[in-house]
Order: C-alpha cells, then sequence, then structure tokens
C-alpha cells in the first residue's frame, strides 16, 4: 500500500516527537523528511524513531527531492510564516503549531495565499479536543442555561519554565493565553468583536516581561468574555484547561478544567417571592468519543482533507483566535478598548 500523506516534518525539537508518534501509527502516513536548522537534530530525530528518510536543512530541498504533499511546522512561532508559505507555493497543505504567524499581517498573507493556491493550513489548537470541553459546549449550546450572557476563565498556575519564557516581554498572553481565547470560542461559537486588556507583572513573579493579565471580549453573540489569568501563582493552581463560569438568562456551567461539567438551573416549580430561587443540578453528557489533546487535533486535520473541507482549525478560523491574542496586547500597550474585527476580517 502507498501511503497517501507523503510528509515533510520541519523542526524537530522536542514537541516533535509528540507529532511523529503519532504519524508512524497511521498507514496513510510516510515520513520523508525531516528538517532542522542544524541537520543533527534532524538526525537525532531519525534515529531516535527508527527513521530511514532523508535529513535536511532547507525546507524547499526536502519537498523538492521527496514529492512532498504535506509539511508539519513544528518550528518556533517567529518561523511559521516563512515555513508555511514555502510549502503552500510549492503544492503541500500544512498542519502547523500555534500561533499560525508572528503578526497579524503575516496571518492575513498566509489565509491569502492558502486561498491562491487551493491548499490548506491547519493550526493546532490541542485544547479542543477533550471530552469535558466538548460535554460543556454541548450542555450550553442545547440551551440548558438558555441564552448566554458572560463567559469566564481562570487561569493561575506558577510555572518554573526558566528559558526563553522567563525572558518574553508577554509570556502569559503571548504564549500560553492563546489555548484558553481559542476555548471560548469553542464554548461560545462567537467571533471576537473587541477587547480591553491590562496585563501587569504582580510582586514576586520571575518573569522579566508582564506575566498577568486582565482581558474583557465582547464577542459577536452579545456575550462577554473574560479572562483572568497568571503564570507566577503560587498556590491554589487552576487546571491547565482554565476554570470556566458560563451564566445564562435561567442558570450557570461550570467546569473546572478536570471533572465532568455541569448546571445549576433554575428549580420548577412556583418560587414567586423568594429572594434566592431553588436552582437543580444537571450533569453533563460526556459522550465524545474522539482521542485527546494533539492526537484529536490531527485527527481532525486530516478528516478534513480526507473530505475535502476546512478544519475545524484552519487558518481562516484560527486568525479569528490569534487576533485575541494580538489585540490584547494592543490594548496593554494603548490602554484602549481595541476593535478586533479589522484584525481578522
Amino acid at each position: 500500500m502507498t501511503a497517501e500523506y507523503r510528509i515533510v516534518i520541519a523542526g524537530c525539537g522536542s514537541m516533535a516527537n509528540v507529532w511523529v508518534d503519532y504519524l508512524i501509527k497511521r498507514e496513510d502516513c510516510n515520513i520523508a523528511a525531516l528538517v532542522d536548522i542544524k541537520k543533527e537534530f534532524a538526525q537525532a530525530m531519525a534515529d531516535r524513531h527508527h527513521l530511514t528518510c532523508g535529513v535536511y536543512t532547507d525546507l524547499e530541498q526536502a519537498i523538492g527531492e521527496t514529492g512532498a504533499n504535506l509539511v508539519m511546522d513544528i518550528t518556533i512561532p517567529a518561523s511559521h510564516f516563512q515555513v508555511a508559505t514555502t510549502a503552500l507555493r510549492h503544492g503541500c497543505n500544512v498542519f502547523g503549531e500555534k500561533p499560525m504567524a508572528a503578526t497579524m499581517a503575516e496571518a492575513r498573507e498566509l489565509v491569502q495565499l492558502a486561498d491562491r493556491t487551493g491548499k490548506s493550513l491547519s493550526v493546532m489548537q490541542n485544547r479542543r479536543y477533550d471530552a469535558n470541553i466538548r460535554a460543556l459546549r454541548e450542555l450550553i449550546q442545547v440551551g440548558t442555561i438558555g441564552r448566554v450572557g458572560f463567559v469566564g476563565a481562570d487561569f493561575f498556575l506558577g510555572p518554573h519554565f526558566g528559558g526563553f519564557r522567563d525572558a518574553m516581554e508577554s509570556p502569559l498572553i503571548l504564549d500560553m493565553a492563546i489555548h484558553t481565547f481559542d476555548q471560548a470560542r469553542l464554548i461560545t461559537g462567537a467571533d471576537p468583536v473587541s477587547v480591553y486588556c491590562q496585563e501587569f507583572n504582580p510582586p514576586g513573579s520571575w518573569y522579566a516581561g508582564n506575566a498577568s493579565a486582565i482581558c474583557i471580549y465582547e464577542m459577536s453573540d452579545g456575550t462577554v468574555f473574560c479572562y483572568r489569568g497568571s503564570w507566577c501563582a503560587e498556590g491554589a493552581p487552576t487546571s491547565w484547561e482554565a476554570s470556566w463560569r458560563v451564566t445564562g438568562e435561567s442558570g450557570t456551567a461550570i467546569w473546572d478544567g478536570a471533572g465532568t461539567p455541569y448546571a445549576e438551573i433554575v428549580a420548577g416549580g412556583d418560587q414567586t417571592g423568594k429572594f434566592l430561587r431553588d436552582h437543580t443540578r444537571v450533569h453533563a453528557d460526556v459522550n465524545w468519543s474522539g482521542q485527546s489533546g494533539h492526537a484529536g487535533g490531527l485527527d481532525e486535520m486530516f478528516a478534513a482533507l480526507q473530505e475535502g473541507r476546512p478544519a475545524e482549525t484552519d487558518c481562516r478560523d484560527n486568525i479569528k483566535s490569534m487576533a485575541m491574542v494580538l489585540g490584547a496586547l494592543d490594548s496593554a500597550k494603548s490602554g484602549q478598548k481595541i476593535d478586533l474585527r479589522g484584525y481578522w476580517s
């Protein structure tokens, strides 16, 4: 059987191992080349996974010599634009790590290039692929709590990474918050309209840049989404998936980022004159059968190619999550509320 996908992997750092582990299990995939600016990194990846493919330092050469039709971009964010444009111009579809680009101008250009070439660029947003967040979305979409007015996400952790994150200007917003912002879009099904953000670096922070932020977003369905986060919060950590509260006309949905979501809704019967009404708890139905994390994201990307449709995290959609990140930074720098529609439309 000839593999349907001849794949070039660009970037052979530690995260690439997750992608390779997934790909070697698929019969329709052949890893044709590994590319890294340091050839010894590519060779080490080949040796680690017992791959006999070519190793390169030049992506264009790797695509040309292998006849690849799919590129996996697992490079650093600053390289995503160059890798994706090279791949698209040489007739390859692209699956890439987040963010899709380093600037909104680059992101818009990538969307236009994908349109011109007729190829796809899909972005890894692994935290969408979780049975509990899918259950939360379903709980809300079926009208359990009525029309939604507010979504809140708290993200408080104290990871001591060391390395480049400690020196970043805005480590929380730039490196992590896109996950939570994208989750908010998944949960609500709405697009970002505006943002006001204040980022800061609190006492005790070991980061050079701003490791905490509060962001208030207006969404296209009228919902207000409030993000409160810190990457230097010692004690009482939230889940990496954040802690969520969604309030609607007739109740509230809760998800702690780890367990099963639930809602508390106004109980039936006559409650006339009650100062605080009685409520009934409704547990979410956790029935999503997909794989979690990166495997779920890659399953969706491959399914989209096979079915000839945009992936859930196609660049044309994912640019809206990226707009939430870069718009928040623009708001924090200007001290002003930012209209986001011009960022992605």
